[in-house]
């Protein structure tokens, strides 16, 4: 069983965030394909109103296990280098990045296969909770789409 990561980050993933988890990985050269899936939040109109931002909510330590479980089962089934997931906590503004999840493999084809698997684990399995909050501070659960 590999250690257990920490996922979970406070407030939006930057772009520069991204881009150096890119660039730590040029020293591995038995990877030939990274897969990437950025999730952002969406302007939803809901009831007339704009989605403003997602407030982002979880019970930590069960989340952190079952990120811990999907991450282990990804790699049990595919043959990848290495996985890295982060999602946001707290307030995350429509337009910016909640949920960064990025596989390396020595090919493309398993890059893009675990990359699909993993997001639909997570989305599925993994108790996070969205407060979709609107211009007037009132606000929606967000309800994942399958």
């Amino acid at each position: 069983m590999n250690k257990r990561k920490t996922v979970f980050i406070e407030g939006p993933i930057t772009p520069s965030f991204v881009a150096n988890s890119i660039e730590k990985h040029q020293t591995k050269t038995t990877i030939g394909a990274h897969d990437i899936f950025l999730g952002q939040v969406r302007a939803d109109k809901i009831d007339g109103k704009i989605v403003q931002a997602i407030d982002y909510s979880a019970y930590n330590e069960m989340a952190e296990n079952k990120f811990h479980e999907i991450r282990e089962a990804t790699f049990n089934k595919y043959d990848l280098t290495c996985m890295h997931i982060y999602h946001s906590l707290g307030k995350v503004k429509a337009g910016e990045i909640c949920l960064f999840v990025f596989v390396s493999a020595p090919h493309r084809k398993v890059a893009f296969e675990a990359l699909e698997f993993l997001v639909e684990e997570i989305k599925k399995e993994v108790p996070v909770f969205g407060k979709e909050v609107f211009d007037d501070e009132t606000h929606v659960w967000k309800v994942n789409k399958v």
